[in-house]
C-alpha cells in the first residue's frame, strides 16, 4: 500500500530551525539524504523531494476553458508543504515507522497519509 509522508513548513518549525547551529542544520539535510538512501536500500522509496518556497509558486486554474496562472499563493500562508515521501509499504505501522525517522518528527509533526488507489475504479 501507498502511503504519502508530508512534512509541513509551519511557525513551530521555523521557530525551531532558527534555534539550531549551523551544524544541526547541515546534520538535519544529511539526516534526509540518509532517510532517503535507507528507504531505497529497503525498495519501499517510490519518490521523495524536497519543494521550493511557496513564493515561487505559479497557481493554476481554467475558466471558460482558458488557462490563467498567478504567481505564488493568493494570501500569507502560515504553513505549507516543504516536502514529502511517496512510500509503498505493507501498511500504516511500517509507514508510521518510516515517517518517525524523518528528521522534521523530532521538531516538528509529520504527517502519514494513504494514497488513494483509483486503479479500481469504474471510470
Amino acid at each position: 500500500m501507498k502511503y504519502v509522508i508530508l512534512i509541513q513548513s509551519n511557525p513551530q518549525s521555523l521557530a525551531v530551525w532558527e534555534t539550531l547551529t549551523d551544524q544541526q542544520r547541515i546534520d538535519f539535510g544529511r539526516g534526509h539524504r540518509q532517510l532517503s538512501a535507507q528507504m531505497r536500500e529497503a525498495g519501499v522509496l517510490v519518490a521523495g523531494e524536497g519543494l521550493g518556497d511557496p513564493a515561487l509558486a505559479t497557481q493554476v486554474s481554467v475558466r471558460d476553458d482558458k488557462t490563467i496562472t498567478s504567481d505564488g499563493p493568493y494570501a500569507e500562508v502560515k504553513e505549507h508543504l516543504a516536502g514529502f515521501y511517496l512510500i509503498d509499504v505493507a501498511d500504516l505501522d511500517e509507514a508510521v515507522g518510516w515517517a518517525a525517522k524523518a528528521p522534521d518528527a523530532a521538531y516538528t509533526r509529520v504527517e502519514v497519509r494513504p494514497v488513494l488507489d483509483m486503479s479500481a475504479w469504474d471510470l
